[in-house]
């Protein structure tokens, strides 16, 4: 890492070439938000780069109202590849991945360059997502905001998992390790964690907080993590989890909840089965209660019910979804399959495919869809 350190408010302000790499299909109605963080910042980005990967909306006329640099594919290829494209285009010694659908808070960067100057063993530092929505549109976007803000937060420290929403990396450790696979449109933060973290450290930081705007629809939430699911156990069949793995969702958690759903009609048919599906609820709550005090301390006793409702059905996509999954992986064998390798290089200068497209981690289920 290059540059100096200049007088500021609460010591020396850390000074350094950083370029912001936002990944974009489609988000225009984020991306200025977005962008308006990083003029806000601390520490000024030395470039940004809009890596849009052929978008049909308004993204590029967006991004072209801000001091940033468009990079246009002709087709879309995925968030792997839109990061490794922005990545080649970086001139800066320090590359900070940003979804377009995130705006960090105003010391984000400073933090994180801060934080890889402190230690040089780090290869990575990423971030929280904070508490509140970046756009709020309704209590299914609060819980979404609320659950993925939580079990960030209580994982913050060493880690062996990275997240690229909102991550800082020097360009010398992303060149070390290599790009992003381009075949992974989804968790593909799983496979280059495995390559990351055998060599440097990983840190997931409060100190890098970013507003998320999630999914605020019932029926896509729940059909996302029913497909991420189904990658579950083949995934963990053929990857070891590394001790301090960051976990979105506990097993008692699943478990609990698949019991309550298929008790609770159980109940209706056979009224003396009734208590079933209330000790199944009983277990769900009692799986993670930090997690409902913290949501109680945020929204409120009235919108607990509400939030227990909705975890409770993602709980059970979860538990469906690698249900299915292991079933497929029974009848298909190439089904799931990963290999861990790094993505090879070709004969043209990209790379080929070591993990197959949607193939998703064993431990988190509350990614970004590229």
């Amino acid at each position: 890492m290059t540059g100096s350190a200049v007088p500021g408010a609460g010591g020396s302000r850390p000074t350094a070439r950083v370029s912001v790499v936002i990944p974009n299909y489609n988000y225009a109605g984020t991306l200025e938000l977005c962008l308006g963080s990083l003029r806000a910042q601390t520490l000024p980005p030395f470039e940004v780069i809009v890596s849009d990967d052929a978008s049909t909306d308004d993204s590029v006329e967006v991004a072209r109202r801000f001091d940033c640099r468009v990079l246009r594919a002709e087709r879309n290829g995925g968030v792997s590849a839109a990061r490794n494209a922005g990545a080649a285009a970086a001139r800066g010694d320090i590359l900070f991945f940003l979804d377009s659908d995130q705006a960090l808070a105003p010391d984000a960067l400073e933090n994180a360059v801060r934080l890889l100057a402190e230690d040089p063993g780090l290869g990575c530092v990423h971030g929280i997502i904070a508490a509140e929505p970046l756009v709020d549109d309704g209590p299914v976007e609060w819980y979404r905001t609320l659950h993925a803000h939580h079990w960030r937060l209580k994982g913050v420290g060493p880690t062996p998992t990275a997240f690229f929403a909102a991550a800082a990396m020097p360009r010398a450790v992303f060149e070390d390790v290599g790009p992003f696979d381009p075949a992974l449109r989804d968790s593909e933060d799983v496979e280059y964690s495995e390559r990351l973290s055998a060599r440097y450290a990983i840190l997931l930081t409060d100190r890098i907080v970013a507003a998320h705007d999630e999914e605020h629809r019932l029926g896509p939430m729940l059909r996302e993590q029913f497909r991420r699911a189904q990658y579950l156990l083949p995934f963990a069949a053929a990857h070891r989890r590394r001790p301090g793995a960051l976990r979105a969702n506990s097993a008692l958690g699943v478990a609990s909840a698949l019991f309550t759903a298929v008790t609770t009609p159980l109940a209706v048919v056979l009224p003396p089965l009734a208590p079933l599906p209330v000790l199944g609820v009983a277990m769900f709550a009692a799986a993670d209660p930090a997690l409902l005090r913290f949501v109680r301390s945020k929204r409120g006793a009235g919108f607990l019910p509400l939030f227990v409702g909705l975890h409770l059905l993602v709980n059970v996509q979860i538990a469906l979804g690698a249900a299915t999954g292991w079933v497929r992986s029974r009848l298909d064998r190439d089904f799931g399959s990963v290999t861990g390798r790094p993505p090879r290089p070709t004969a043209h200068g990209g790379t080929s495919p070591s993990t197959p497209a949607g193939a998703s981690g064993p431990d988190v289920l509350d990614g970004r869809t590229g």
